[in-house]
């Protein structure tokens, strides 16, 4: 299955959002952002539900794939774009129940991201390539020469997360990723539609 274009995913964090995710999501869909993914996984599941809802109907105008992390319930009642699964997820299950779905997996390691794209998901996102706050715990950053290595050993695309910003999104895609995926820095902006904009000229300068 095709990726969004342009390659940039949104990912959401209400815990870092500095404007309520509804207002944050039209910003990066105005400033050109296809891509957004609901990740609350604390929120109770019909709150999650209604606020996929929201979102999908927020980017339809837009042409944006709206998807939701591990939540395949509130994506099939959302008729949401597909599922991003956690570490250790099993993407041909998620096929099983989203046949028409966009389906990622997380990944920390290029072995990992490889043996996931092998194993049918559409896209893996490899973190953290970079220090980031929103990915604390994860063990010390993977770099680009991890991608560079998910990039050679795996079957389908790879995406770079963790620390990404306008000053390394370039340097991501010239290392193999496909495409590259943001949390705190749309989430903590006080303008997203101008940092999805920069984003996505400095993709465009690769």
């Amino acid at each position: 299955m095709n990726l969004p274009e342009p390659p940039l995913l949104v990912i959401s964090d209400r815990s870092q959002a500095r404007r309520p995710l509804v207002e944050i999501a039209e910003a990066a869909f105005r400033g050109g952002c296809r891509w957004f993914s609901l990740r609350e996984k604390d929120l109770p599941a019909a709150g999650r539900r209604d606020l996929l809802c929201a979102l999908v109907a927020l980017g339809r105008p837009f042409g944006a794939t709206v998807t939701a992390h591990e939540d395949i319930a509130a994506v099939v009642a959302a008729a949401a774009g597909g599922v991003h699964l956690p570490g250790g997820g099993d993407p041909a299950a998620a096929r099983r129940q989203l046949p028409e779905g966009l389906i990622g997996v997380s990944t920390h390691t290029p072995e990992e991201a490889a043996a996931q794209l092998t194993a049918g998901a559409d896209y893996a996102t490899l973190s953290p390539i970079f220090l980031s706050p929103s990915k604390r715990g994860y063990g010390p950053a993977a770099g680009l020469n991890a991608l560079t290595a998910a990039a050679r050993l795996s079957p389908g695309p790879v995406i770079a997360l963790g620390g990404i910003d306008e000053a390394n999104a370039g340097a991501c895609l010239a290392a193999g990723a496909r495409g590259i995926a943001v949390m705190g820095e749309a989430m903590r902006a006080a303008d997203p539609e101008e940092i999805v904009r920069r984003l996505l000229a400095a993709i465009a300068k690769k």
